[in-house]
């Protein structure tokens, strides 16, 4: 399966929900008291968020976010081409959105709205679980007629987050645009009650547009309904060409048109938060797949980053984390 660069550009584009990050440690009992899923996610108002955030120990830290965002800024952190498609409003937190982008290098593919940017308040928990309320805002205006042919051209790879299965609309023109280009499609699965929302159509929607399905234990399951692993695997890749299956601390397994490559997890180091770990996971793997690395190579890139970021609060990871990553290309 041919991954490499298309026309010397290798650009992976990451469709999704631009969104302001809020992370905050707290206990189990905090989660339940907000209305929260542990270790999932669940949508709210905005203002429902607002009136959490006094009841926080420790102030919660703010910065962008977002799944396929994260995913893209991780990319051009290895020294990747990344473009973002997203909505973020005409505010103050939509600017901060834009700027963090290009600090990156990431190329911004988005559009303003006159409703307020989005935010997630991240939940992390002794057990370094994460736990997500979402509002929103903007990014759910975004329109499907937004997320032209345009925005592909010179994508290798288009990753859109499993979030956007929300809108059935808007996910099944962003893949059939994306097919349209030339390139592949990734679709993250993103979180187990997302997987349970969409459950009536996503396979038929995998079957048509995705070459590369990524999910974790507990979306594996939702997805598939099984419980061994081989078997989940197996399933994941059964309309798709690459199926990737991260089964945390113990690693991930890559299943490419029927040969099976088991990564080993990184090790070292306490885990402190698992925010944003399958968004640079993703980063990894599909940097190598772009620059022609093996399954394997690609596989223990994408495990290095995802257990950097664990390292730190929230998705951001520093460059000294950088460098050790980086490493691992020489």
């Amino acid at each position: 399966m041919d991954f490499a660069k298309k026309n010397g550009a290798g650009v992976i584009v990451g469709v999704g929900s631009a969104l302001m990050d809020i992370l905050g440690h707290e206990e189990h009992a905090f989660v339940e008291k907000a209305g929260g899923v542990l270790g999932g996610m669940v949508y709210v108002d905005g203002n429902h968020i607002d009136s959490l955030l006094p009841s926080f120990a420790t102030p919660p830290q703010v910065v962008p976010g977002g799944s396929a965002c994260n995913t893209v800024v991780g990319v051009a952190s290895l020294g990747g081409a990344g473009r973002f498609v997203g909505k973020a409003g005409n505010d103050h937190l939509g600017n901060q959105f834009i700027q963090g982008l290009e600090k990156y290098n990431v190329q911004p593919s988005v559009i303003r709205s006159g409703e307020p940017t989005g935010r997630v308040l991240s939940i992390v928990t002794p057990d370094a679980q994460r736990s997500m309320l979402t509002f929103l805002g903007a990014s759910s205006s975004l329109d499907p007629l937004e997320v032209g042919a345009d925005v592909f051209e010179d994508a290798s790879v288009v990753l859109v987050e499993g979030y956007l299965l929300f809108n059935r609309d808007l996910i099944t023109t962003a893949l059939v645009n994306a097919k349209k280009s030339g390139a592949k499609v990734c679709l993250d699965l993103a979180a187990f009650t997302v997987v349970e929302h969409a459950r009536d159509f996503l396979e038929d929607l995998v079957e048509k547009y995705v070459d590369i399905l990524i999910a974790n234990e507990d979306e594996a399951k939702a997805y598939t309904g099984l419980d061994n692993e081989e078997a989940a695997l197996r399933k994941l890749a059964e309309k798709s060409e690459i199926g990737v299956l991260k089964v945390g601390e113990r690693g991930s397994y890559i299943l490419n048109q029927g040969q099976m490559t088991r990564v080993q997890p990184q090790t070292g180091g306490a885990v402190r938060d698992t925010t944003g770990a399958g968004d640079l996971w993703a980063s990894g793997f599909l940097y190598g797949l772009v620059n022609d690395f093996s399954m394997e190579k690609s596989g223990r890139l994408g495990s290095a980053c995802g257990h950097e970021v664990c390292q730190v609060m929230g998705a951001g990871i520093p460059e000294e984390g950088w460098r050790r990553i980086r490493a691992l290309l020489d």
